[in-house]
C-alpha cells in the first residue's frame, strides 16, 4: 500500500451482536453500524475492505504480560472469575464484565491496528473503527478496555521501521494507558485532548510527564472553534515541529454533544476536520475509533470519518436506504433513544457548535506552547 491507493477500512462481523451485557454503555451496536452505513452509501467497495485478523496472544505480548492474557482467556473460556482474579487483573468488573467474546473482540481490534500498521509500510490511510481501547494497561484490564490496541498499533509501527511516530488522541477521557506504556519514547509525540474532572483523572495539565507527551484537559463544553484553535495553535505546530512519518489518531466519539459519558460539546464536523488536517502532516495514517456511547454519534462520525478520507460526503438527508440503517438503532438507555432527534436518523452532518474561545482554553495552549521547545515562538 502506498500514500497513491485508496484508503482501506478494516472491519469484522464479530461486533455485529457482541455486546459487554445489557446494562452495560457498549452494549450499543457501533463498527456494525459504521460498516452497514457504508456499503449503503456505495462508500466500501470490497477493494476497500479489509477482514480484521484476530491477534494471536504471541503478537500481543509485544506489551501485555502472559499471565494477563492467559488469564483473559480463561475468563472467556469459563465466562467466570475468581474474586481474586477480578482484583489483580480487573475482569469481571462493572466496566470490564465478563462476556462470551471478552478476548476474541478486543484481540480482533488489535489484530486490526497491528495489519494497519502493516499495511501503511509504504504510506497510506487506514480506518480501523474497532480500534481505539487506550485504557487497558499491561497486565490490566481498564476502563472498558481489555487490550491497549493503541499502544500495539504504535509498536507495530516502530517495528516496521519507523523512527517519528504521532499519537493524537481526542477522547473525551484521557489515554492513561497509552501514556503509561509510552510517555516516554523519544520516537513519538503523544497528544491528548481530553475533558478535565472526568475519569481516570490522569492528563492533568501540570503533568510534565516524560519524553513527548503533551495533556490538554479541556473544560465541559468545549465547541467547534475552540477544538479548531487547539488544532491550529497546538497540535498542528508540534507535528510540524516533529515531522511524523505516521500518525495514529484515536477519534473517539464521546466529546460529541449528545454523547451521554461526556460533557463536551463538539459536533462531528470538529472530528473531521481534525482528521483531514492530519492527514496532510504524515505519509502514514491510521484513524482509530474509541470512545462513543450514543449509536448515532457514533456511527454518524466514523461514517462521515471514512467518507471524508475519501472525498466524498452527504452533506443533506441521507438515500433511504442509508436512513433505515439508522432508523433501525435503539438506546434504550436513554430519553432520546427512545425518541430519537429526526436529524440522527437521516443526517450524517452535524450542525456546526461554534462559539467563543475561553480564556482558560487560550491560557492552556498558551502554557503548552511556552512548555515545548520551538513552539513558544512560532
Amino acid at each position: 500500500m502506498n500514500a497513491l491507493m485508496p484508503p482501506i477500512l478494516i472491519g469484522s462481523e464479530i461486533y455485529r451482536g457482541s455486546s459487554y451485557g445489557a446494562w452495560h454503555p457498549l452494549h450499543i451496536p457501533r463498527v456494525s453500524t459504521v460498516m452497514d452505513l457504508a456499503r449503503t452509501l456505495g462508500w466500501l467497495p470490497q477493494a476497500q475492505y479489509r477482514v480484521s485478523p484476530r491477534a494471536k496472544p504471541a503478537a500481543l505480548l509485544a506489551f501485555h504480560t502472559p499471565d494477563y492474557l492467559a488469564a483473559l482467556q480463561a475468563a472467556e473460556a469459563s465466562q467466570s472469575v475468581s474474586d481474586d482474579i477480578r482484583a489483580r487483573y480487573g475482569l469481571g468488573s462493572t466496566a470490564n464484565p465478563v462476556f462470551p467474546e471478552m478476548f476474541r473482540r478486543p484481540a480482533t481490534g488489535a489484530g486490526g491496528v497491528m495489519l494497519a500498521a502493516e499495511l501503511v509500510t509504504c504510506g497510506g490511510v487506514v480506518h480501523v473503527p474497532g480500534g481505539g481501547t487506550h485504557h487497558a494497561m499491561a497486565d490490566r484490564a481498564n476502563g472498558f478496555c481489555y487490550l491497549n490496541d493503541p499502544v500495539l498499533c504504535l509498536l507495530a509501527l516502530r517495528h516496521h521501521g519507523l523512527d517519528r511516530i504521532a499519537y493524537i488522541d481526542i477522547d473525551a477521557h484521557h489515554c492513561d494507558g497509552v501514556e503509561a506504556a509510552l510517555s516516554g519514547a523519544e520516537d513519538m509525540l503523544l497528544i491528548s485532548v481530553h475533558e478535565e474532572k472526568r475519569w481516570p483523572f490522569t492528563g492533568a495539565l501540570a503533568d510534565e510527564g516524560a519524553g513527548r507527551a503533551i495533556n490538554l484537559p479541556v473544560p465541559r463544553g468545549l465547541n467547534d472553534t475552540e477544538m479548531r484553535t487547539i488544532l491550529h495553535r497546538l497540535i498542528l505546530p508540534a507535528l510540524d515541529q516533529f515531522a511524523p512519518q505516521a500518525i495514529v489518531l484515536q477519534c473517539g466519539a464521546d466529546a460529541i454533544a449528545e454523547d451521554p459519558l461526556s460533557r463536551l460539546d463538539l459536533s462531528n464536523n470538529a472530528h473531521v476536520e481534525v482528521a483531514l488536517a492530519l492527514r496532510a502532516q504524515a505519509p502514514r495514517l491510521i484513524v482509530l475509533g474509541g470512545g462513543g456511547y450514543n449509536p448515532w454519534s457514533v456511527a454518524r462520525l466514523w461514517t462521515r470519518i471514512w467518507g471524508a478520507l475519501n472525498g466524498r460526503e452527504v452533506a443533506g438527508l441521507l438515500p433511504d436506504a442509508a436512513q433505515d440503517v439508522l432508523d433501525s438503532l435503539h438506546w434504550n438507555r436513554r430519553a432520546a433513544g427512545r425518541n430519537p432527534p429526526e436529524a440522527w436518523r437521516s443526517t450524517l452532518n452535524d450542525p456546526p457548535r461554534e462559539g467563543p474561545v475561553r480564556a482558560e482554553v487560550r491560557e492552556r495552549i498558551a502554557h503548552l506552547r511556552g512548555r515545548v521547545p520551538g513552539l513558544s515562538g512560532r
